[in-house]
């Protein structure tokens, strides 16, 4: 088992500021175009023409993702997080045009690539090295990572920023936002400003590779004495801001874990539900990114090997406890004390309509109910999820505008719906009454 090279094209980065808008505004400049054809068309034909609708077209979306690929970093980023919310803030037709973002970015040339590390490692670098893979084994949004033997031995991942990402943060939210409000893709009533404030926040968060190594390092220590998950070493000397290496762990992606006998996919699947509850309880930090990617099966097949801790987040200790009251209540069926709680921590708020407010009220029933059912949820087999977005179309279908979450509250849902996501790919069978006991939930 090992990894595979990056499946993007090395492709150089726009850096500076003028560049990366131009990229966007081919985008624009060529919807515009589009649409203005299609206007002419609707009018040549007594029709009045809608602008939202003209531009918020399959075609002008694809090339969206593809040009959001092609600039790399809080661009992209923000495409990715958007793609992840489908049917709450885009329509999902066109999340799932976006969704292709998800997947492996572009890559740095070995021109670029060189100059990056050589600005970072400085002259010698590689002097200091036996080995170094120009070819990425991965490549995403913020930055690409490379298999590399340091001089004395040791096997290192490096992972690379792409030059110019962290600089050019502000001013691709702020594109980006525009070019989504006069693209007509935010449904009217969708307040984005909470949203590219926190995706603002998180990204120079996330750019700040000493912090990530903090964060590799504090788990590491946590779950040192684990027989089920692997942290990768981090080594501070060969780290900067723009440059994370840690030790190399070979493995296969976890998607992989589908072929496993259904008692090992079981037990991955539970003890990735399990290290949530203990991130979300014990922790009180969770790395909040749910790709798939972020898991891989270790080479000897019995442990989870944990990647990308930029995103991690502490959990506000008051809202752990409201947390804690609020799944108590909802397995004893107590509907009561969850509509309190879910008011207090604003899944609810007084300011939505009522029949509104019962039907997110039922949805949080849902879950409850499943989780009570029985106690070895069968995520391969649960059609909890599919009857949760009937719902929320629902929902939707009777023009409410959702409410920006709290943002605690946000990352939760979607770390939550990522390990849904993941435990069902594996087909895996959760004692989750029992997980939830053991961490105090009872």
């Amino acid at each position: 088992m090992r990894h595979e090279p990056s499946r993007g094209r090395p492709m150089r980065v726009p850096t500076g500021r003028v560049a990366r808008l131009a990229r966007l505004g081919t985008v624009v400049a060529g919807a515009a175009g589009r649409g203005a054809w299609q206007a002419a068309r609707d009018i040549g034909q007594g029709n009045r023409p809608q602008l939202a609708g003209l531009l918020a077209t399959p075609a002008n979306i694809t090339r969206l993702a593809e040009e959001l690929a092609r600039m790399r970093g809080a661009a992209m980023k923000l495409g990715q997080l958007l793609s992840m919310d489908a049917g709450e803030v885009l329509p999902p037709d066109l999340a799932e045009i976006l969704s292709r973002l998800r997947n492996d970015a572009h890559f740095m040339p070995p021109r670029q690539l060189k100059q990056v590390l050589t600005a970072q490692w400085g002259d010698t670098w590689l002097r200091e090295v036996r080995r170094f893979d120009v070819s990425p084994i991965a490549a995403a949004s913020i930055g690409q990572v490379h298999r590399a033997v340091l001089r004395d031995g040791r096997e290192v991942a490096v992972k690379v920023q792409y030059p110019g990402v962290a600089r050019s943060i502000d001013s691709d939210i702020a594109n980006v936002g525009a070019l989504l409000r006069l693209s007509g893709l935010v449904p009217k009533g969708v307040d984005l400003a909470p949203y590219l404030d926190e995706a603002r926040k998180l990204l120079h968060e996330e750019t700040d590779y000493l912090r990530e190594g903090r964060n590799l390092a504090a788990f590491g220590q946590r779950l040192a004495a684990s027989d089920r998950f692997v942290v990768p070493d981090y080594y501070r000397d060969w780290s900067t801001a723009s440059v994370l290496t840690m030790s190399y762990v070979d493995g296969c992606p976890i998607e992989e874990a589908v072929a496993f006998a259904p008692a090992a996919r079981d037990r991955i699947a539970s003890d990735l539900v399990d290290l949530f509850l203990r991130e979300l309880f014990q922790f009180q930090e969770m790395q909040s990114d749910p790709n798939f990617a972020n898991y891989r099966i270790a080479a000897e097949g019995q442990r989870i090997v944990l990647l990308d801790f930029g995103a991690t987040r502490q959990i506000d200790p008051a809202l752990v406890a409201q947390l804690r009251a609020f799944i108590a209540a909802g397995l004893h069926g107590d509907h009561a004390t969850v509509e309190t709680l879910a008011r207090r921590m604003g899944l609810l708020s007084d300011e939505d309509r009522t029949d509104h407010q019962a039907l997110i009220l039922s949805m949080i029933a849902m879950v409850f109910d499943a989780l009570r059912a029985t106690p070895v949820l069968d995520f391969g087999q649960s059609d909890l999820l599919r009857r949760l977005q009937q719902r929320a179309m629902a929902v939707a279908d009777t023009g409410y505008a959702p409410r920006p979450l709290p943002m605690d509250l946000l990352y939760l849902h979607r770390k939550i719906a990522g390990m849904f996501l993941l435990a069902r790919r594996l087909r895996g069978r959760v004692p989750v009454q029992a997980l939830l006991k053991d961490h105090g939930v009872c």
